[in-house]
């Protein structure tokens, strides 16, 4: 089967593709979750609600994937903006790795990675994978590529996936210092992880919800966000039926 999966952690993140290419849920079976499936052309699309985090997301996906062999597996949502990533609220990243920004030790001499440990979480291909896992490069050259043509400014960059997101502008100083990161959320290393593992190619395209600063609600604007990553798939999704 020819087919592309997109995963979310919430319903919101996915509602408007489901609308917009006519998916039914499919029929729930062991392990899965909010699962719809449509066609955009001659390509199968299905679409699965994960829940949030990173243990939802990694039982979620690996039903997925141990059922199905995708072409590509996008992974989607909004995410939240490092000061001077040069990212507001509403634009769209595209991540070119993912890192755990959680895994590790903290040290006297501070937070070391899982390298410290010696233990890889993936070794493929002789290469060792501790706490980053780059995603595939032409599916986002193509998000890129295709943001241009439509005249939506799309970044590409390093994002980080954390356990506790940052709630205070020194700590998203911090992260974003630590890993050269543009954005954080709190699914897309799993994706990134898996869909090495299984070997499949990933792209994670994320809406900017909000920055990263001293926590305050009122500057934030999650439908912006999704609803403009959620349209810009749509386009993604029909230029790659074109090929």
């Amino acid at each position: 089967m020819d087919s592309i999966i997109i995963a979310a952690a919430t319903s919101l993140e996915l509602s408007l593709l489901v609308r917009s290419i006519g998916a039914r849920e499919v029929r729930r079976k062991k392990g899965f979750r909010d699962t719809y499936r449509g066609k955009v052309g001659g390509t199968t699309v299905l679409l699965a609600v994960t829940g949030i985090g990173k243990a939802n997301t990694a039982s979620a996906l690996t039903a997925l994937l141990e059922r199905y062999t995708p072409r590509l597996l996008i992974d989607t949502g909004c995410a939240g903006a490092y000061g001077g990533s040069g990212l507001a609220v509403g634009d769209l990243a595209v991540a070119s790795t993912e890192v755990y920004g959680d895994e590790g030790i903290l040290t006297p001499a501070g937070w070391e990675s899982l390298e410290l440990i010696g233990i890889p979480q993936l070794e493929r291909g002789g290469r060792r994978f501790f706490n980053e896992f780059p995603l595939a490069l032409l599916p986002a050259e193509r998000a890129v590529q295709l943001g241009a043509a439509l005249g939506v400014p799309v970044r590409r960059g390093r994002f980080v996936t954390v356990s506790t997101c940052s709630g205070t502008a020194a700590r998203g100083g911090e992260m974003a210092r630590r890993f050269n990161a543009i954005c954080e959320n709190m699914e897309g290393a799993v994706a990134a992880h898996l869909a090495l593992r299984y070997g499949i190619d990933c792209l994670e395209l994320r809406g900017i919800s909000n920055m990263v600063e001293d926590r305050d609600l009122s500057g934030w604007n999650i439908p912006l966000a999704v609803e403009r990553a959620q349209r810009f798939i749509l386009k993604f999704l029909e230029t790659c039926n074109d090929d």
